[in-house]
């Protein structure tokens, strides 16, 4: 990670003075609020096939493997159009763009419910992942709108949205159970074919509701910037690797959201609605500890914060990723004995889970601060980068985990993923700090957040 750029306002950026941004009262709040609302629905749909996969798999009989494909497509295309969608927000505003996604993925949501064969749920699992690019455009929305000062918890807060991952979790098992068998009007079935036909009417109410209520006049960060200007920052290496600590904190977040309720059945023998409530006491400390995590790197620096949460992520997953079993010692008499047992109770795998989604909470909106922070007229391009290449991590690993409980035959290979990503990331982001450091002088060996560093000699040593 880089040093952090100097603290004077107006905002210096290269050679140009960009004028400080500051909230504008209520509309401010009343965008903060409305594009949270609509990202945390919208989330809840892109990430619905973590509860519905699992009585999908059961009337379509897949495998792992097929069932890991149907979230990682929907993970896919909620982060291909990332880039484009912030660069977009920039130029025409956050309300426009969100009113039209919110409709346009009502309807393949509506059709998921129509699937009878897994070609066409892979189709539709795809389209219906396009609200997953949601994120990019609430980022960029949300910064055009809110001061350097309360940038980080604004996005923090905004980003808390991922809690929407649980609402599925919560609904989904009752009311599955509750309306297996029934048909509704327009011949609508019940089960988990409800689940996607109750989103899609809400998506439609939430576009006309984020008409009606935001500001109309809405504030364009880039509108007369040339796209080659807004893309201009993505040659900067430090983008590449906020990306991937992003992998780390959001896309395997994502994955985990979609792979553990599945884990919890299959590992702990649990039905599905105790593994969705035990899915939620993750999915809840990471999206709701962003806005805290935001608040945190305000005061104290988000590199600071950063260290903490690879510290956490590399113990937790490091205890998670330990296979059940013993080490069997086979004496020179050919007596056995075992030595070293070890296994993990549901309790203990709870309470890890937690911490792990304490500090992907907290993680997630440290990684954010930086963006505004050293990019403040081109939040969407990198921010849109920075998620998009973030969500593909959420496309690659299910898949990942599925092959490599395949190969192993552990099913605690998946956190085996986990600390290796981790542990890489920790790595390069201490690596260009001792870089930095020494590119300076030693006096800022304990200052490595400090707002008064000279950017342009750490840029020279290429961090």
């Amino acid at each position: 990670m880089t040093a952090s750029p100097p603290a004077v306002s107006p905002h210096h950026h290269g050679d140009d003075v960009i004028p400080p941004v500051h909230d504008t009262g209520r509309g401010a709040n009343r965008v903060l609020a409305m594009s949270t609302i609509d990202f945390t629905v919208m989330f809840a749909v892109w990430m619905m096939f973590g509860i519905l996969g699992i009585e999908i798999q059961k009337e379509l009989l897949l495998d792992d493997v097929q069932l890991s494909w149907i979230s990682a497509l929907a993970v896919l295309n909620g982060s291909l159009w990332r880039l484009p969608a912030g660069i977009i927000t920039d130029r025409i505003g956050g309300r426009k763009v969100t009113i039209v996604m919110l409709a346009v993925t009502a309807v393949p949501a509506y059709f998921v419910s129509t699937a009878h064969s897994y070609g066409v749920l892979l189709v539709l699992a795809f389209l219906v992942g396009f609200a997953g690019n949601l994120f990019s455009v609430g980022i960029a929305w949300n910064a055009a709108w809110f001061g350097r000062d309360r940038q980080g918890f604004a996005l923090g807060l905004f980003g808390a949205g991922n809690v929407g991952a649980s609402i599925t979790k919560f609904i989904g098992p009752p009311l599955i159970a509750g309306t297996a068998g029934a048909t509704f009007i327009f011949g609508i079935q019940g089960g988990w074919r409800l689940v996607p036909v109750i989103y899609s009417v809400l998506l439609v109410v939430l576009a006309v509701l984020t008409w009606l209520l935001v500001p109309h006049h809405d504030r364009l960060a880039g509108e007369s910037k040339p796209i080659k200007e807004m893309l201009a920052p993505l040659k900067h290496l430090r983008v590449w690797r906020f990306s991937l600590y992003y992998v780390a904190v959001f896309g395997a977040y994502v994955a985990l959201s979609s792979w553990l309720p599945k884990y919890y059945v299959d590992n702990f023998k649990v039905d599905l609605w105790t593994a969705a409530l035990l899915t939620a006491t993750f999915i809840f400390p990471a999206s709701l500890l962003r806005p805290v995590g935001g608040w945190i790197s305000d005061r104290i620096g988000a590199r600071k914060v950063m260290y903490a949460t690879f510290a956490l992520m590399l113990v937790t997953s490091g205890i998670l990723m330990m296979p059940n079993g013993h080490i069997v010692i086979v004496h020179p008499d050919g007596s056995q004995s075992e030595h070293l047992g070890y296994s993990i109770s549901l309790g203990w795998f709870v309470v890890l889970v937690f911490l792990l989604g304490c500090a992907m909470g907290v993680g997630k909106a440290a990684v954010y601060k930086h963006i505004p922070e050293y990019f403040p007229d081109n939040v969407g391009s990198v921010g849109g980068l920075v998620g998009m290449l973030g969500g593909l991590g959420g496309f690659v690993l299910p898949p990942l985990f599925a092959y490599t409980k395949l190969w192993t035959g552990f099913p605690s290979s998946t956190f085996f993923v986990m600390f290796v990503l981790t542990a890489i990331c920790a790595v390069w982001m201490h690596l260009t700090i001792v870089r930095m450091l020494h590119a300076q002088s030693p006096e800022l060996a304990d200052h490595f957040d400090t707002e008064h560093i000279d950017t342009r000699s750490t840029q020279e040593a290429g961090v």
